[in-house]
């Protein structure tokens, strides 16, 4: 049984006490340096993307900060609650904590300062719409997704992507104050790429879930089942990546590179489909999500550029 799982994992978490033993690039680890990135890259585009020109900049890169700090916290805390199944992955045991460089306290303690201090200066930077959006991702991201949803159901990472995906809303926020519908859209961009996105990875692997006991799909619906829906949701993200054209965000310039990138999503996820299992299937699954970072990377960058370079009026 799947409880039976959890508590035998829970069981084998590092102790909680004990002396940190890594210096500072094991602390920065911790935060997810490269999940950090994206949050910033992807908040900016909402704060660009607003309507109205920034015009303060300073206090516009403290508030750019505050979310990456949030994000950060997020990604200790998570570590903090994961530490056992990522002593079990492969891709994940050599991370600060189950490596036995940072203990499990130091990362809890960390993650909750930063928290609380990066949800302050937003809130004293920018307004308290975009702090306590703020608010709610860390909370959404560290509690009900890495606490209950990612060991509960295969379908966790398709509810649990609301976080990964409010970044933009919150730059936005930050930026005006408000957070219409405009601002959705772009969260409705990557909430709907991250199901293809983490389904890839978890088909490439797959082993690794297993001997955790974490229920991603392909190893409680199948292999075929999670390729169909990997299929299924790339047909749904290629016209909603053009959702910014039809919002008046874009001109049918980055309609253009959203199309295109959506039309390659698509085939790429139909050679997955008609992959027969073994070696092949997973080459093709970690094609796939190598591209999904380029697909989501080369939308926002295309909006990034239409608005800072004014070509869209």
């Amino acid at each position: 049984m799947m409880s039976d799982q959890i508590s035998s994992n829970n069981s084998s978490k590092p102790k909680a006490g004990g002396t940190a033993l890594g210096g500072t690039r094991d602390y920065l680890a911790l935060l997810k340096p490269r999940v950090m990135s994206l949050v910033i890259f992807t908040a900016l585009v909402g704060m660009v993307a607003a309507p109205g020109p920034v015009d303060n900049w300073p206090l516009a890169l403290i508030s750019l900060l505050a979310i990456a700090v949030g994000a950060g916290a997020s990604g200790a805390l998570n570590m903090w609650w994961d530490a056992d199944i990522d002593a079990i992955m492969s891709r994940t045991k050599l991370r600060p904590i189950p490596a036995g460089k940072v203990a499990r306290a130091e990362a809890f303690g960390l993650g909750l300062f930063l928290s609380c201090f990066a949800v302050i200066i937003l809130a004293l930077a920018a307004n308290y719409l975009a702090a306590g959006l703020l608010a709610f991702t860390i909370f959404f991201y560290a509690v009900i997704y890495s606490m209950f949803l990612k060991r509960a159901t295969p379908q966790n990472i398709v509810i649990g992507g609301a976080a990964g995906a409010l970044p933009p809303v919150v730059g936005w926020a930050a930026a005006t104050g408000t957070a219409p519908l405009e601002a959705w859209a772009l969260f409705a961009i990557i909430f709907v790429w991250t199901p293809p996105h983490f389904w890839a990875l978890s088909i490439y692997k797959v082993g690794d879930y297993e001997a955790a006991g974490i229920p991603m799909m392909p190893n409680v619906r199948g292999l075929a089942s999670t390729k169909k829906q990997i299929f299924a949701y790339s047909l749904l993200l290629a016209p909603i990546g053009v959702l910014p054209v039809f919002f008046d965000m874009a001109s049918w310039g980055y309609g253009v590179v959203a199309m295109l990138m959506g039309v390659w999503f698509v085939w790429r996820a139909l050679f997955l489909l008609r992959q027969p299992e073994g070696s092949p299937t997973d080459k093709a699954a970690g094609r796939l999500f190598g591209f999904s970072l380029v697909y989501l990377s080369s939308l926002f960058a295309a909006l990034l550029i239409e608005h800072w370079a004014g070509l869209h009026l």
